[in-house]
């Protein structure tokens, strides 16, 4: 197909520059070009994913709002996305948000063959899910991997989902932009975006190229309508092959940098004496790190990772994230008015020293399981990488903690006037007063509770 459009493109220049002459196909096989054999190719293994869950319903709303009470009911809520086969033994990947809370879950395929499916990994910070069905000794059909790195705007995609319930829907466009950071609820914001239709149902769906291979999975759209508008996001499928890979062998392994920092803004270029708003400035440089050791330091402009360009932090994440640890990366960056390459190997952030414990009876955070911050758990929980001190990693039902709305999060900072900076330090807090003033962080929030 890209062969085609060269080839008329250089007919268009040749023939029609000056006069407004149209091109007419010079044969029957380009009156009759079609996607139709990529079509029938790779929509079989895009599949239908139907969930369900049993939610309680107040069965009348009167006496629920008013009394706040009355009788309840289980009703089933069903909801319908799509999915993307993409292992022939019958793994299928697709949004996180698709299967969220769902107690059933069946995977419908074109054929109308259907099947009982189990999430083998389920990753809220990608949004992304593996699903597991067993076809038997039947081989499903499957898409193979492209390389969403290789992607270009402007190269014509296809869309295949099921939107809005109404059967296998195929829409075309292009690649609209690279590297966006407002597509959806991922904590790595780093889509591609489309012009190909996508609508509600979609979501989970295959983003295809013209050689047949997977290279995205459908995930929003922005619309005020809830319809299509044109634009719509996928994610990459370099990072669904991290999370397929994470499924099958032990889990989602995240490398990092080590580093934190801010898009260079105009004013920031001329600070520092960039030619150019580019890159990432490093606010911060975590001690030990591989950035550390790899010498980078707080003031430089990192400016590409491999190659690529790095223009937010998103972009910086991604480039981390979609590598194995122990894989080095040539890291570009800007210092003091010269460019420099150096080699980092990325690893997986310390959790050495998480003493991760349950508070005791006794005390206002009975019942509450707390942690001393990591590089790893501050990653896990997305807080700020260079935090120190304790924080809660979730409250018993009927505790204490809870019923002082201690929440999931929450940094302890100090007890009776005394920092804490660890978990041993917060037990003996705890255990030697009789009344506690507690000053904790939760978000960009400073919160006090005294009880005596």
């Amino acid at each position: 197909m890209r062969v085609w459009v060269v080839a008329v493109l250089s007919a268009m220049l040749t023939v029609g520059a000056a006069a407004q002459e149209r091109v007419v196909p010079q044969s029957s096989a380009q009156v009759q070009l079609s996607y139709a054999p990529v079509v029938s190719r790779v929509a079989p293994a895009v599949v239908n994913v139907y969930t369900a869950r049993v939610v309680r319903q107040a069965v009348n709303p009167f006496f629920q709002q008013f009394f706040g009470q009355g009788a309840t009911r289980n009703r089933v809520e069903q909801s319908l996305g799509s999915g993307v086969i993409v292992r022939a033994d019958g793994i299928v990947i697709t949004n996180n948000h698709v299967v969220s809370g769902a107690q059933d879950i069946k995977v419908s395929l074109t054929d109308r063959r259907e099947y009982q499916a189990k999430v083998l990994l389920a990753d809220a910070r990608t949004d992304l899910a593996v699903l597991k069905i067993d076809p038997g000794r039947e081989t499903l059909p499957a898409l193979q991997f492209g390389d969403s790195d290789r992607v270009q705007v402007g190269d014509l995609v296809l869309a295949i989902g099921d939107p809005f319930g109404v059967g296998q829907t195929v829409t075309s466009g292009i690649v609209s932009a690279l590297a966006r950071s407002n597509g959806g609820a991922s904590d790595y914001q780093f889509f591609i975006q489309t012009d190909a239709a996508i609508n509600p149902g979609n979501s989970g769906g295959a983003l295809v190229t013209m050689d047949g291979k997977l290279i995205g999975i459908n995930s929003s759209i922005v619309s005020a309508s809830g319809g299509n508008i044109g634009i719509g996001f996928a994610i990459p499928v370099n990072m669904v092959r991290i999370v397929v890979d994470g499924a099958l062998g032990g889990g989602i392994k995240r490398p990092w940098l080590g580093t934190d920092g801010q898009a260079v803004t105009a004013e920031i270029a001329r600070t520092v004496g960039l030619p150019r708003p580019e890159g990432v400035l490093l606010s911060q440089v975590y001690p030990r790190s591989p950035a550390a050791q790899a010498g980078l330091r707080r003031g430089d402009v990192l400016l590409a990772i491999d190659g690529f360009e790095i223009p937010d932090s998103n972009a910086l994440r991604y480039r981390v994230v979609t590598h194995r640890p122990g894989d080095t990366v040539i890291v570009k960056f800007y210092r003091e008015g010269a460019m420099h390459d150096v080699s980092v190997r990325v690893a997986l952030p310390s959790d050495e020293g998480r003493a991760e414990t349950t508070i005791g009876d006794g005390n206002p955070l009975q019942g509450a399981r707390v942690a001393n911050i990591t590089p790893a758990l501050a990653d896990e929980m997305q807080i700020d990488m260079m935090a120190t001190g304790t924080v809660v990693l979730g409250v018993t039902n009927g505790s204490q903690a809870e019923r002082f709305g201690f929440q999931q999060g929450d940094v302890i900072r100090q007890i009776n006037g005394e920092r804490i900076a660890n978990v041993a330090q917060l037990r003996r807090a705890l255990d030697t007063a009789d009344a506690w003033r507690i000053s904790l962080q939760r978000g960009d929030q400073t919160l006090n509770l005294t009880v005596r």
